[in-house]
């Protein structure tokens, strides 16, 4: 279900910034968001939060700068990389991407790499490469899993109620954790509805890519619906929840397994 873009003041005061998806990024997005109903462009408000001026990538330190910036024929990927700057257009995508990079600067500035790296052996190809398209789906609709082996398990199974409701107590301690770092799924959640799916990488730490591209390959990823994490949504206490396997759906059969092809919630770069 594509995202409705609601227009860009409703979209801004539509934000919840209790919600517990947002808690790793409300610190900085708290006074993005004000600056922006106050009138700021989303690059203006992003670059005034303090963190920023942190963030360095290899070419500097890290701009938000107007879409327009961005060189016609120059891939978007590659221009961060060369510039440290990053094209920002005054909506919600790009406004929760910025938070994403200044939450998580190092997973940010290692998928940028990762893409450069790819772009320059292949250069900018009518569909992305397989390489590509493992990288946008983390950064667009990704979330990191930090839990132990057993319920790493039970999802990859995708035993939802052995996970979701048994496994409760779990989910409310911290024991099990979900980090979003996909800014596509954030900004769905802005008007929230109960199919929103995040692409979770278990490997669950930045670390892990250091090793390259190739541990995406073949794509490492499990569906979660992310509004069925516990207590991210008050409707998932309620019986039968779980039991929508439009939504919830079980494990598919092998043959069928292999026709299935996960895509990001939004590919809007």
């Amino acid at each position: 279900m594509p995202v409705a873009r609601l227009p860009l003041r409703g979209a801004f005061e539509a934000i919840d910034w209790d919600a517990p998806w947002l808690v790793p990024y409300r610190a900085h997005g708290q006074a993005a968001c004000a600056a922006v109903l106050g009138g700021a462009g989303v690059a203006q408000a992003l670059n005034a939060v303090p963190a920023r001026a942190q963030v360095r990538l290899a070419a500097g330190a890290l701009r938000f700068v107007p879409q327009s910036e961005l060189p016609p024929g120059e891939a978007y990927e590659s221009f961060i990389f060369r510039t440290a700057c990053v094209p920002t257009r005054d909506h919600l995508h790009d406004f929760f991407n910025g938070l994403v990079w200044l939450a998580e600067p190092a997973l940010k500035l290692r998928l940028n790499e990762l893409h450069a790296q790819v772009l320059a052996v292949e250069g900018v190809q009518p569909r992305r490469s397989p390489l590509r398209d493992a990288l946008t789906l983390l950064d667009e609709s990704g979330a990191l899993l930090d839990a132990p082996a057993d319920a790493v398990a039970l999802l990859r199974a995708r035993r939802w109620r052995e996970l979701l409701v048994a496994q409760r107590g779990r989910w409310l301690s911290g024991e099990i954790r979900l980090r979003l770092i996909g800014h596509a799924v954030m900004e769905q959640l802005v008007q929230p509805y109960k199919g929103i799916t995040a692409h979770v990488w278990p490997a669950g730490a930045v670390r892990a890519l250091d090793a390259g591209v190739q541990v995406l390959q073949p794509r490492p990823f499990l569906p979660l619906p992310v509004l069925g994490v516990p207590p991210w949504w008050a409707a998932n206490a309620q019986p039968g929840f779980y039991e929508d396997e439009a939504v919830f759906r079980p494990l598919p059969s092998p043959a069928s397994a292999d026709s299935v092809r996960l895509r990001p919630a939004s590919l809007a770069r």
